[in-house]
């Protein structure tokens, strides 16, 4: 009898053992494609695009999700480490991940920050001389983006460059058309109107290339609480400029953008929420702003017409 279920034991371990192995080879290899795990809904987009059928991209973040405060769990990280590239922004929006990137990258994973290839004078640089990690809301900076994710596949996989450039051309004459169209909507604004209230300090990249003033209630992470007197400066400044609406976010909880609102009627005025604006990630699969371009166009009808 022991000695029966030893050997029951002894088939039941190898069974899984098995079966540990196939589920590594599947992450390492989805149906012959390169494994590439992105870490934001954006990023993930953009490596689909200029990856095309040559890969397969998993994103750690879906909609909805706040990248300043998403940590990682071991699962997130068992997938990074069995992938075969991993990409992320960058510039301390993926917050609470800073130390995982950099012990992939000292174990010689091939780790690519987006950040790392966008022109220095490009980004904007907020206190203490960090730099506002939002740059996909300047559409002329995720072109750069996307030069890095091509070069990223090339460099990885030299065989199918000429899938990966052509990806790439063609995705950059769609964002040069993408940025053509915010600057047309953006012109339905008059210049004294264009003044953008959103929940946290997400769209500066939007406002300083398409001639919006931007405000936030919180700061440009998250993670950064507001306070009353952040709620009251920012009532009496709608009040004063009469502004006609203001925004929440769909990654960002309503309620600060409600309290303000609540502020600002307290003070005899009145301010519409004119929608929701895709901040920190894109929208949910099956609407039209599940990608990148869907997003920026959301985005932008949203803002103007509610200002206009």
């Amino acid at each position: 009898m022991k000695k029966r279920f030893l050997m029951v034991m002894l088939v039941l371990m190898l069974t899984v053992g098995v079966s540990a192995c196939k589920s590594t080879e599947k992450v390492s290899k989805v149906d012959g494609k390169h494994n590439i795990v992105a870490t934001t809904t954006m990023i993930a987009d953009l490596t689909k695009v200029i990856g095309g059928d040559k890969v397969s991209v998993q994103g750690l973040m879906g909609p909805g999700v706040d990248p300043h405060l998403y940590k990682a769990s071991a699962g997130d990280v068992a997938l990074m480490q069995n992938a075969d590239m991993v990409i992320y922004n960058g510039v301390h929006l993926e917050g609470k991940m800073g130390e995982i990137f950099e012990n992939l990258n000292g174990n010689g994973k091939l780790v690519i920050e987006i950040a790392k290839g966008i022109n220095e004078d490009d980004l904007i640089t907020v206190e203490d001389g960090l730099h506002d990690p939002h740059i996909w809301f300047n559409v002329l900076i995720w072109k750069d983006a996307a030069k890095v994710v091509k070069d990223g596949l090339v460099d990885f996989d030299k065989e199918n460059e000429d899938t990966y450039t052509s990806n790439y051309e063609a995705y950059i004459k769609e964002l040069d058309e993408l940025h053509e169209y915010v600057k047309s909507r953006v012109e339905e604004v008059p210049e004294g109107k264009r003044i953008l209230i959103t929940a946290h300090d997400a769209f500066e990249y939007f406002g300083s290339t398409y001639g919006f003033e931007v405000k936030g209630l919180q700061g440009i992470s998250t993670a950064s609480e507001a306070g009353t007197g952040d709620v009251r400066e920012l009532a009496d400044f709608i009040v004063e400029h009469e502004i006609g609406a203001i925004f929440i976010e769909s990654s960002v909880p309503k309620k600060n953008v409600e309290a303000l609102q609540e502020a600002v009627k307290a003070r005899g005025f009145s301010v519409e929420i004119g929608g929701e604006l895709f901040s920190d990630s894109l929208g949910s699969e099956g609407t039209e702003a599940e990608t990148y371009i869907g997003t920026v166009k959301s985005n932008v009808d949203t803002i103007v017409d509610a200002l206009k």
